[in-house]
């Protein structure tokens, strides 16, 4: 038995997780939801056949929980996180796991005091073929990377997925701590952390295209320089509504890039040849906090994302820093001809 109690079930993924705990089989479970909006908890409780704890310090403390799922507003993590690892118990925070270098300090001294075992709900780098491109790049296989890109987008302005209340918080920048950059682009500023290590200093341009939820960027592109001296561009949206996402790397004898039929490799003079996996993937979401629970993951791993969780953090923040009135440089603009 892996018995997961969920504190609040604000995120839009909350019921594909609960899906996922009662579809297994194999004796996971959702016994518990707390929730600060009792409506919304109350109803996600009843129809995963759980019940409803109303105080969170009961809940944190209950016998009948392995392992907790923090699926709050993003900036409400935080205060969670302080409770839910002291407790002790495994944890699983849902992306971005914070939304400030302040913040992730903060997460990263909890988890040197309580050693409480923590993950994050990150998906994109646990892929069979994103692990197959990383043991690629660690091979030489592009030679000297200069450049990489990772688009992560959807079309959630122009479909009005917000409209929903219980996900209104998504384009609130208070709770969101920023808007599609923060959500989608968080994604892939992992990843590519995750994959070239570091990253230094960026520059960013967000703004609103659909004005569907004027409160906040619906659009954003972020330009990061690693350590290594790779170029890295961000590209997130809620306003994509067609094109091909995913990663890019650009190496002196080679490249990776993704098409309609799935990733490529190829190159000035050589055969593309279609990306085959070669490497196995990786438990994520609620997979990984049952494996987390039941000690089926390797420590060293954890913690390796784990710092790469709290850098996407520092990171995102200094993206939204970038992006400040009177940032770049004006093109002057030359006379008309005739």
């Amino acid at each position: 038995m892996t018995r997961i109690a969920f504190l609040s079930t604000a995120h839009i993924h909350t019921k594909s997780f609960l899906e996922n705990l009662a579809k297994a089989g194999d004796g996971r479970s959702c016994v518990a939801v707390w929730d600060d909006n009792a409506e919304r908890g109350k109803r996600y409780a009843a129809g995963a056949n759980a019940r409803f704890e109303g105080d969170l310090a009961t809940l944190l403390a209950a016998k009948d929980v392995d392992g907790f799922a923090i699926c709050a507003e993003n900036t409400r993590h935080t205060a969670l996180l302080e409770q839910a690892l002291a407790a002790g118990k495994p944890v699983f925070c849902e992306k971005p796991m914070v939304t400030t270098a302040a913040d992730a300090a903060k997460v990263a001294d909890l988890v040197r005091k309580h050693r409480t075992p923590l993950v994050c709900g990150w998906f994109h780098h646990s892929s069979p073929t994103i692990r197959t491109v990383a043991g690629l790049i660690a091979n030489g296989t592009f030679g000297k990377i200069t450049r990489v890109r990772y688009r992560n987008a959807h079309h959630a302005a122009y479909g009005r997925w917000f409209d929903n209340p219980d996900l209104a918080w998504f384009a609130d920048p208070v709770l969101g701590g920023g808007g599609a950059m923060m959500d989608m682009g968080a994604h892939a500023v992992h990843i590519l952390r995750d994959l070239f290590g570091r990253v230094e200093r960026v520059q960013a341009i967000l703004g609103n295209h659909a004005g569907t939820y004027p409160q906040t960027d619906d659009w954003g592109i972020a330009t990061l320089r690693f350590a290594s001296g790779v170029i890295g561009t961000v590209e997130a949206a809620w306003t994509q509504t067609g094109g091909i996402g995913g990663l890019e790397v650009v190496g002196s004898t080679g490249s990776l890039w993704n098409t309609p039929e799935g990733y490529v490799i190829g190159g000035p003079g050589r055969k593309t040849e279609k990306l085959i996996d070669s490497a196995a993937g990786r438990p994520d979401r609620m997979d990984r906090l049952v494996a987390l629970v039941r000690g089926q993951l390797d420590p060293a791993e954890v913690a390796t994302d784990l710092a790469a969780t709290l850098d996407e953090a520092a990171i995102m923040e200094a993206v939204y820093t970038a992006n400040r009135p009177g940032a770049g440089a004006d093109v002057a603009r030359l006379p008309a001809i005739a």
